[in-house]
């Protein structure tokens, strides 16, 4: 199984797994199955850090690098594709990043694993 993290998922990975379903987890901690963290849900971390909306447990750049290393989590860059693809979708949620989540494993063939309800509104399969 391949699949994607919305950024709710990884911050609840890292610091509240009892937060994610018990499908979820699962996956996650199935080392057969492909997991990817997006370029994406770190610029959206950043951001959130920056403005002080988000407190997190070390520096971003580490915090994701720790977790991929331990894990065996994969990074998924944003590619111009993925940006290209933000275009043809509707308009049913009004959150960029999640957005170009949706965008992303549309083009690259992923599952997302979110408790996000909009997203379900997306041809895109959802694990929660």
């Amino acid at each position: 199984m391949k699949v994607l993290l919305d950024t709710h998922a990884l911050l609840w990975w890292v610091g509240q797994p009892e937060r994610l379903s018990p499908a979820a987890r699962a996956v996650l901690l199935d080392p057969e199955n492909a997991v990817f963290v997006s370029v994406a849900s770190c610029w959206e971390m950043a951001i959130k850090q920056s403005l002080g909306k988000l407190t997190l447990s070390k520096p971003i750049q580490r915090l994701v690098a720790d977790e991929v290393a331990a894990n065996g989590f994969r990074v998924l860059s944003v590619e111009l594709a993925h940006v290209v693809r933000v275009a043809t979708l509707p308009f049913a949620h009004k959150d960029p990043f999640d957005r170009l989540l949706v965008a992303q494993a549309l083009v690259a063939g992923l599952q997302i694993v979110t408790a996000d309800e909009q997203i379900r509104a997306y041809a895109v399969e959802v694990l929660w």
